[in-house]
């Protein structure tokens, strides 16, 4: 039985449609247009370079900072992909990974030193950070295709609200773990707070923000699929037509392309923080 009835739905249609795209509809082409031309540099530099130069420089980037053997599943990985023809595929899907992964940082880790220097903003953005892990990821894509439309930008909106929580939440925790006494003795030395932030706290924080850095990389990525349901370009479109004709090849086949991104990133991001 219900006692009362919440008209919700027809609140939020009324909110979107008669005030917020009225109001605001050019911002959000705005931000459309900068972010398409960012997803559209991006890959248009990963797929104009040659795939062989691509391969080596990972392969010998991940010899250096992670050893030969992942360097040789790299390499294993890339022929895998090359041989399978899912180059661009890949490169468009790395590309929506990067864009997302960097406006996620360029978010998300001040909003994180922020929320370490002061408790009443932590408590604000820690309600949000819950909200945008638990709600499911299909309910924001509906207002992701509603202000920007189908492609690779609400690919990259929605991937940046399910990724971005990590680099807050690793960030803010890294900070608050930078030792008291450490701190004491800056300030004690004379330190300002910006010197204290950027010389002492950041540096020691860094192995915690490179983790949120990395599970940002990583659930971006694990977004590549569902992403391809509202028009994103990549391996998601492929493992999505698989799905849709009951294709378990081709499922298959771009379902372990993505694992090789996936293990590729993971190691690099990884082997980037042990060394820094």
């Amino acid at each position: 039985m219900n006692y009362f009835e919440l008209p919700l739905e027809e609140w939020t249609n009324t909110f979107v449609y008669d005030w917020l795209l009225p109001q605001l509809g050019g911002f959000f082409d705005g931000i459309s247009a900068i972010l398409q031309s960012f997803v559209d540099i991006v890959t248009g530099m990963l797929t104009s370079i040659p795939p062989e130069v691509i391969a080596i420089t990972f392969i010998l980037l991940l010899w250096w900072l992670s050893g030969k053997g992942i360097a040789l599943f790299a390499f294993i990985g890339f022929l895998f992909i090359g041989s399978v023809d899912l180059w661009v595929e890949s490169m468009e899907t790395l590309s929506i990974v990067i864009v997302a992964t960097i406006v996620s940082i360029i978010i998300g880790i001040p909003t994180g030193i922020l929320g370490s220097k002061n408790n009443t903003v932590d408590k604000l953005i820690r309600p949000i950070l819950d909200f945008m892990q638990t709600l499911p990821i299909f309910v924001y894509l509906i207002p992701a295709i509603l202000l920007f439309g189908l492609g690779g930008v609400p690919a990259v909106i929605a991937t940046f609200v399910f990724a971005m929580p990590p680099a807050v939440r690793l960030t803010n925790l890294g900070i608050r773990q930078v030792s008291k006494e450490v701190v004491e003795a800056s300030t004690a030395f004379g330190s300002t707070s910006r010197q204290l932030l950027f010389k002492i706290q950041l540096p020691l924080a860094l192995p915690s923000i490179m983790t949120g850095i990395n599970q940002t990389i990583m659930l971006a990525l694990s977004m590549a699929v569902v992403a391809s349901m509202i028009g994103a370009p990549g391996l998601g479109s492929t493992v999505l037509t698989g799905i849709s004709q009951v294709n378990v090849g081709q499922g298959l086949t771009g379902g372990l392309a993505i694992v090789v991104l996936a293990i590729i990133l993971d190691r690099l991001t990884q082997g980037i923080g042990k060394k820094l």
